[in-house]
């Protein structure tokens, strides 16, 4: 069941697991595809909350290296684009993974398509047990299969894992009933209901993630990554971003 949101929050944390979907773009600084910078600030962001105890379990995507279903529409097999979109987020994986173990944690790398020397395979009890040790672990390749989202994937593994909640970091602080970007009078939601999500096709995940949830009671947070402290005050459960539930 979802957490209520306070203004505040507790000083603990609400969430004993969490699934945290980062997409490749927030790895891309100004001018490098993989900002060390900003994959060293995610890093501390997660080692904070990992302090409090929170076992952290990490989906993220390949944007910031290659997009599948872009290509696919440029004329390339959908298949083969999404499986090089896979070998991306192997290595957005892996550079955060070097970020975080910089910070003082320990993290697994799992890949849901083979790639012996660099990660270990997804194996779901294995993915517990580091969970349990004290291990952020990281899942990249998405599901494995083309015509999925990493957004799937991370629906997928909250499912899996009996994850409490799905973040989804974003580079805006909510679902809006338009791009607050493009409409300075865009309204925000501050809850929605996963049927609305669907109808309304709210686009900051795609139906299968946000279905996925609906069906395995996974809540979800939408919220800013870039604002700093944002993760932390979700955790503790406070009324950052827009939650999405029963």
């Amino acid at each position: 069941m979802a957490k209520k949101f306070g203004k505040r929050g507790p000083s603990k944390p609400v969430y004993k697991r969490i699934i945290l979907k980062l997409s490749g773009e927030v790895l891309k600084g100004t001018e490098d595809v993989i900002d060390p910078t900003v994959a060293n600030n995610i890093a501390h962001e997660v080692a904070e909350i990992h302090g409090m105890g929170v076992q952290v379990a990490i989906v993220i995507g390949g944007g910031n290296i290659w997009r599948g279903i872009t290509s696919a529409n440029r004329g390339m097999d959908r298949s083969t684009a999404d499986y090089m979109g896979m070998l991306a987020t192997i290595i957005n994986g892996m550079a955060l993974q070097e970020a975080l173990e910089k910070a003082g944690v320990n993290t697994r790398v799992q890949t849901a398509i083979e790639v012996k020397n660099v990660a270990e395979p997804f194996i779901r009890r294995r993915a517990v047990r580091h969970l349990e040790k004290g291990r952020v672990v990281i899942f990249v390749a998405g599901t494995g299969n083309p015509f999925f989202s990493t957004d799937t994937a991370a629906a997928l593994r909250a499912s899996e894992l009996g994850a409490e909640i799905l973040l989804k970091a974003t580079k805006v602080d909510g679902i809006y009933d338009s791009d607050p970007r493009k409409n300075p009078k865009a309204k925000k939601y501050t809850q929605v209901k996963y049927t609305e999500a669907l109808e309304r096709r709210l686009q900051v995940m795609d139906s299968t993630a946000f279905a996925l949830c609906m069906d395995n009671q996974v809540p979800i947070v939408v919220f800013d990554m870039f604002t700093k402290g944002n993760l932390k005050s979700v955790v503790l459960g406070g009324k950052i971003g827009t939650l999405v539930s029963a």
